[in-house]
């Protein structure tokens, strides 16, 4: 005969497994993880960016031929539009506030899930680099203002001016005929995302902008929030975003990218997913936004709301940039 407490103890456990079981086969099946595969080797390492960030890629790809990891890739493509004044979204050269003040965001992502963040820098060259050292030497993620001023000072950026004789005739003339308000408009999306797949098999991300060319004073975008303008996870793949920033905020989407890989979908159908996700919910006829996504096979997807989108990809000896196709129709 078995006694009561032998079979109360009997009993509980079954019943426990009947509860939750169901629950392991619904976390399996939310969170299962999509198997990755080597790159085969006549592939190598991948960079793929945002619009027709050509210099930026080949930077990012010379890293890693020295050996360099998919962060210090990541990192080293994003300097290159930040330096450039040509570049009117970006670094030295973007765009100011409708104050006439340049105003920066950026971040960092490793392979190990690490995460580093400026928002509202002023008077530093190249915001990508002190998010990697908020990363690096903070035991924090994101620094704002003149916080972040003054922790990139502290590690040796120095304070350069970074309104350009352009972008402040360009935001001259904007105040003559928009009555301070600030417009949605051509210029505002060139936001570099940069993602790279290095040799080992790892994957990082980058974002950096000047944000929406004469935004209201404070205004902070997409580019420097986790989940938003770029995310990435080793065990899945990465995705980064451009375009007008509020409403890849309102959709985390980046991470919204990774998570439908993780859940079996292609970079492309990941990317396409998430682009619907916005234009169902938030119809808007000036509304532009494009994602980049890349997973652990060096498979990539591109999609944007409108026409006109481009991204530029860069597998070891072949550099090129490509007019997506991929949009909203």
């Amino acid at each position: 005969m078995i006694s009561r407490k032998d079979f109360l103890k009997k009993t509980s456990l079954t019943a426990l497994a009947g509860f939750t079981a169901p629950l392991l086969t619904r976390a399996n099946r939310i969170f299962r993880q999509v198997p990755a595969t080597p790159l085969d080797s006549a592939t190598g390492s991948l960079v793929i960016a945002t619009w027709k960030n050509l210099a930026a890629t080949e930077a990012a790809m010379q890293s890693l031929r020295n050996g360099g990891t998919a962060l210090d890739a990541v990192e080293a493509g994003a300097r290159v539009p930040e330096a450039d004044p040509d570049d009117t979204s970006v670094g030295y050269g973007g765009f100011p506030d409708r104050d006439g003040f340049v105003t920066l965001d950026a971040c960092v992502m490793d392979h190990n899930g690490n995460a580093g963040s400026v928002t509202y820098l002023q008077n530093i060259m190249h915001p990508v680099s002190v998010a990697r050292k908020v990363m690096e030497n903070t035991p924090h993620v994101m620094l704002s203002g003149d916080g972040a001023l003054q922790f990139a000072l502290s590690q040796g950026f120095k304070k350069e001016n970074l309104l350009t004789d352009k972008a402040k005739k360009a935001w001259e003339e904007w105040k003559k005929i928009n009555n301070y308000k600030p417009v949605i408009g051509e210029k505002n999306h060139d936001t570099i995302g940069i993602l790279a797949l290095d040799e080992k098999n790892n994957i990082s991300g980058a974002c950096t902008t000047s944000g929406w060319a004469f935004k209201m004073h404070g205004r902070v975008g997409d580019s420097p929030v986790l989940g938003a303008g770029m995310y990435v996870d080793n065990e899945v793949g990465g995705a980064c975003a451009t375009g007008l920033g509020e409403f890849v905020l309102k959709t985390l989407g980046s991470f919204l990218c990774v998570e439908l890989m993780r859940n079996g979908r292609t970079p492309q159908e990941a990317v396409e997913e998430a682009i619907h996700r916005i234009v169902e919910k938030y119809p808007y006829k000036d509304l532009q936004v494009g994602y980049v996504a890349i997973n652990k096979n060096g498979d990539h997807g591109a999609y944007s709301v409108q026409k006109g989108f481009q991204y530029s990809l860069c597998r070891k000896s072949e550099n090129s940039f490509f007019d997506s196709d991929s949009f909203v129709k």
